[in-house]
């Protein structure tokens, strides 16, 4: 059964009629886009407002007569036009259940993003964004449709309340797309604008990133399996950076410049991060707070100023984050209680590390260029579908994560100091197993955890009792 509201209309839109509405839509979109950047700066005269619409009259009528003055493309014969309450969608590719539901749940989308960023509904019902999804972008050019001012770009581009977006090469990452690009669009015209880069690109993916059953949308969801989010691969881009020793700091993804840094990949990146700050219920309440900054000149320093002393934190919970990010990611059981370790004591220490939870501070630091050994012993459990798997520190070799064996013990030592050093601690954690030695070549606190993917965290049960030792 299709998903396209019948409310919603289709038709095919004639060459001419095409071009003229392409022209006042780029030009009321580029006059939007011109005012909002007036906004930001200092107060004008009422003359110089006038004059900032008048600029923008003048161009929304001067592209509506050059594009009228085209003759008539048969590539715009080609263009359908699909209508729903807050969309006008154009696009070249056939009817089909996955293209023509795009404008009903865009419609969906919309109270979602108003309560998400404080948006009344009411005051904004007559909201309405027209985009472009193009297969042959030729054709759209050709048409009047995608005027060469608009840049190059490589999926998609929003400029006030107009939007084009390249076809993707999956149903989800189509509908990811334009939600991407109408989070920007919803932000610049009901907000005033986007923050910096890092938030901008963060959020809009964060608001994108959607779940779809039996025709209903839900943005903003942690994603829970790769099936069902087909050529997104945000998650992948962060564990294989990280994986690589490319894993990026919180101060080097805030400083993200797409003129400088690109796109594709930093989408993974920018989405990680809002995605920690908005999932995890310890930040989750400041970050909500964040939208109101977006026409601030001081944005990022707003951004730490919410999270007052927690920000200095935040910095390390990012590099685990990062490090042991996954499909259906337990924040929860995940958080690490950072406890500074104390020096070994002469006779050793005993510690505990709970089969259920992330990494766990020992308590103990340990000196850079002395050896450590550490022996573990205990049983405990970590699965039980379709029955119990009991383990012990050594692991469960019929089944690897992340290249170790299930259930081993693994250790880190972390020299916390988040900000002021790039380098990743948690990407590299050293296998111990029944007993290991550790050779730190930076002082810092051992940290230990079991082996297990995020998600499968709430089916183990038990404890390791784990012995440390002085130099050898």
């Amino acid at each position: 059964m299709s998903q396209f509201n019948e409310s919603s209309r289709v038709s095919i839109l004639p060459g001419v009629q095409g071009s003229c509405r392409a022209g006042r839509w780029l030009g009321f979109a580029i006059s939007r886009q011109f005012a909002a950047q007036q906004e930001l700066r200092p107060p004008v005269s009422s003359a110089g407002r006038l004059l900032v619409v008048i600029v923008g009259l003048v161009l929304a009528l001067a592209l509506s007569s050059h594009v009228l003055a085209q003759a008539p493309s048969a590539g715009a014969r080609d263009v359908r036009e699909l209508v729903s309450k807050h969309l006008t969608l154009l696009t070249d590719l056939p009817a089909g259940d996955d293209v023509d539901a795009l404008p009903e749940l865009f419609d969906q989308a919309f109270p979602q993003w108003c309560e998400y960023f404080g948006v009344d509904p009411a005051k904004h019902a007559d909201w309405h964004v027209r985009a472009c999804l193009m297969r042959t972008p030729e054709r759209f050019a050709a048409a009047g449709l995608l005027p060469a001012s608009v840049p190059e770009f490589r999926s998609g581009y929003a400029l006030g309340d107009a939007v084009w977006c390249r076809d993707q090469a999956s149903p989800y990452y189509r509908r990811h797309l334009l939600l991407h690009e109408g989070t920007h669009a919803f932000m610049h015209s009901l907000l005033g604008g986007v923050g910096a880069s890092w938030y901008a690109e963060g959020i809009a993916e964060l608001m994108a990133t959607h779940s779809l059953v039996d025709g209903r949308l839900t943005l903003n969801v942690f994603p829970k399996s790769r099936d069902d989010f087909s050529k997104w691969g945000r998650i992948e881009i962060v564990a294989t950076e990280t994986a690589a020793g490319r894993a990026m700091s919180l101060p080097r993804v805030m400083a993200y410049d797409p003129k400088v840094d690109g796109e594709n990949e930093w989408y993974g990146w920018c989405w990680a991060l809002a995605a920690m700050l908005d999932h995890d219920p310890r930040t989750r309440d400041q970050f909500r707070r964040v939208p109101k900054l977006v026409e601030s000149p001081h944005f990022d320093a707003g951004v730490a100023k919410l999270f007052g002393a927690d920000w200095s934190r935040l910095a390390a919970d990012w590099q685990v984050f990062s490090a042991t990010i996954d499909y259906d990611y337990d924040f929860a059981r995940m958080r690490v209680d950072f406890a500074s370790g104390k020096s070994l004591a002469k006779d050793g220490a005993q510690v505990q590390v709970a089969a259920d939870r992330g990494w766990q501070s020992s308590g103990v630091k340990l000196e850079a260029g002395k050896s450590y050994r550490v022996r573990a012993q205990g049983r405990y459990q970590v699965a039980r579908e379709p029955r119990v798997w009991w383990c012990e520190p050594g692991g469960v070799t019929i089944r690897y994560y992340r290249g170790q064996p299930l259930g081993i013990l693994l250790g880190v030592v972390y020299v916390g100091d988040a900000q002021a050093n790039a380098t990743n601690d948690w990407a590299a954690p050293q296998p111990l197993g029944l007993g290991g030695v550790i050779k730190p070549d930076r002082s810092g606190t051992l940290y230990l955890r079991v082996n297990d993917a995020p998600d499968s965290l709430a089916d183990n049960a038990g404890l390791i009792d784990v012995e440390i030792t002085g130099e050898l």
